[in-house]
């Protein structure tokens, strides 16, 4: 008798006509003949990028700089106004020339931020009555200080009247601007001036956080071979799956080291129990928070259907604006896609070289350069400004998020653009012991001798080179320290929805 091997692996049994039976074929789907598939399915080695490029980081690359620091706090100030100004005056009843104010309001090389009158008898001043335009012009006659509780008054001899009140109108008047344009004295007289001005000391200062991320995968699996083949943003190839795993926990840290400090809010000390201060954490000041803060919002700028001469009249305020504050030249308006199709519809409405004109200045004139750079250039008044997209802004995961109808909300992005100067200011850098002309908007990080920690990575464990420890796994580490530095805030402008 013949011998019989069992089990009878691969057997099929014949049938008479041509025809998949459940007898005669092996299943690829059931689990128990997989290996043995006869037929190879056409297969994809390559994974489709249906989101394109998912980083989002770049943005901070493009307008600022990064640079060392080794204490845990910055600390920088910024000028005051030079001249003198003093707001919401009142004339005191019954006193047609005399003009007064809270003594903790007044303004000295600033507005309102000054705690006495520094306005002297021989001054010449302007008061303007902001609701209705009548302005008049005098002479300063008397002065009081408003030093404490004292309110701040002065009386003012018109040129070209008997009283305050017959140039500018009587009735209530609080809401008067007074400034100061120069001085007259007589012949022979000495000067009235009260006390030399000092410059205010304006501070301001931010704190870096740490940043960490970790990924994690056992030693086993990094010997695991797969049929897709990886290929990432930074360039990663092959057909270890971690490898993909490991480079994108690595961009994605990446993008945090911006979106942290674009973000970034400092934690209210009033708090209490529930609160990040509470916790023990302290923030850092974001982008947003610092122009939110000591900057400029433009609320509301005319929707993206329409636009046109509506929103060129608006845009011209914000330019009336800039003239109040720094008045740079040069700016960068990085905006979402409602915000860019709404400027592209003003800036259709303009004649090149009449109404609005285009500028490439700050690509060294080379409109090639700011195209490759995604920006256009457009000049309008004394300003140039250079607009792109900000994928921030428009990525569904972050701040472009969608609703049900995939349509962008307002209700969930309420921040539509921002408005950067392209200036420098000069400031000390302790680092290299000189002076030095940084970006208004820049990183600082912590770094010395001892350690760098703009960026760091590192392996630990025993596998993929690492012998530090006896966990039979590859563990990669990320760590970043550092914050922004927002520095003339009153030159920036967010763009917000109503």
């Amino acid at each position: 008798m013949a011998g019989q091997l069992t089990p009878d692996f691969g057997s099929l049994t014949p049938s008479q006509t041509i025809q998949a039976l459940s007898t005669n074929y092996l299943n690829f789907t059931n689990g128990t003949n997989d290996f043995a598939q006869q037929y190879l399915p056409e297969i994809y080695e390559q994974e489709v990028e249906r989101y394109g490029n998912r980083t989002l980081s770049g943005f901070l690359r493009m307008v600022g700089a990064e640079m060392p620091m080794t204490s845990d706090q910055v600390i920088w100030s910024e000028q005051t106004r030079l001249h003198i100004a003093y707001d919401n005056v009142s004339i005191v009843a019954g006193a047609g020339s005399t003009l007064t104010w809270a003594g903790t309001a007044a303004a000295a090389g600033g507005t309102n931020n000054s705690v006495q009158n520094v306005i002297a008898v021989g001054d010449t001043v302007v008061v303007i009555d902001p609701t209705t335009g009548l302005e008049a012009t005098g002479i300063v006659t008397a002065s009081a200080t408003g030093i404490g509780a004292l309110a701040c008054t002065i009386t003012v001899a018109c040129y070209t009247n008997v009283a305050l009140t017959g140039e500018i109108g009587v009735g209530a008047r609080s809401n008067l601007k007074v400034f100061v344009t120069g001085s007259e004295y007589l012949k022979g007289t000495r000067d009235t001036t009260a006390n030399s001005i000092t410059p205010q000391f304006v501070q301001f200062n931010n704190s870096p956080i740490i940043i960490k991320s970790r990924y994690a995968i056992s030693g086993s699996d990094t010997a695991q071979i797969g049929w897709v083949e990886v290929a990432t943003e930074d360039g990663t190839g092959g057909y270890l799956w971690y490898l993909k795993a490991e480079s994108e926990t690595r961009l994605r840290f990446e993008d945090y080291l911006e979106m942290a400090v674009v973000e970034g809010e400092i934690a209210d000390t009033t708090l209490g129990a529930g609160s990040a201060f509470n916790a023990g954490f302290k923030g850092t000041e974001g982008l947003f928070s610092a122009i939110k803060s000591r900057g400029n919002i433009m609320a509301g700028f005319v929707p993206a259907v329409g636009g046109g001469n509506a929103a060129m009249l608006e845009f011209d305020n914000i330019l009336k604006n800039l003239d109040t504050q720094g008045a740079i030249e040069e700016n960068m308006l990085f905006v979402n896609r409602d915000l860019s199709l709404t400027m592209d519809n003003m800036l259709a409405s303009m004649s090149v070289g009449t109404a609005g004109g285009t500028a490439y200045g700050l690509f060294e004139n080379s409109e090639d350069m700011a195209l490759n750079l995604g920006f256009s250039g457009f000049r309008r008044g004394s300003y140039d400004f250079y607009k792109t997209d900000w994928k921030y802004l428009n990525d569904a995961s972050t701040r472009g998020g969608l609703n049900n109808n995939a349509v962008p909300n307002a209700a969930i992005n309420p921040i539509e653009g921002v408005l950067i100067p392209a200036g420098t200011s000069t400031v000390y850098d302790q680092t290299l012991g000189t002076n030095i002309r940084r970006p208004f908007l820049h990183v600082r990080y912590r770094a010395s001798q001892a350690d760098d920690r703009r960026m760091k990575s590192w392996l630990t464990g025993s596998v993929g080179g690492a012998y530090t420890s006896d966990l039979d796994a590859m563990e990669v580490h990320f760590l970043s320290e550092r914050c922004l530095c927002v520095q003339a805030a009153n030159n920036f402008v967010l763009f917000t929805n109503p």
